[in-house]
């Protein structure tokens, strides 16, 4: 298991029954760089994979 699946597990947990559009969580990602901005490339290149995830399955 990776570090990161904790915090995964927890947003599951917490909040997996909610229901959010894109934009929401695009104006959070831009919030929590603006807090922490030593994630920005990290943020950077989930934010890149998830927009084109619909790109791979065409390959």
């Amino acid at each position: 298991m990776y570090f990161t699946d904790r915090g995964i597990e927890e947003l599951e947990n917490r909040r997996g029954e909610e229901e959010v559009s894109l934009a929401w969580l695009a104006e959070r990602l831009r919030e929590f760089v603006d807090l922490n901005p030593e994630f920005e490339i990290p943020v950077e290149r989930l934010a890149t994979w998830l927009a084109r995830l619909d790109d791979e399955e065409e390959e």
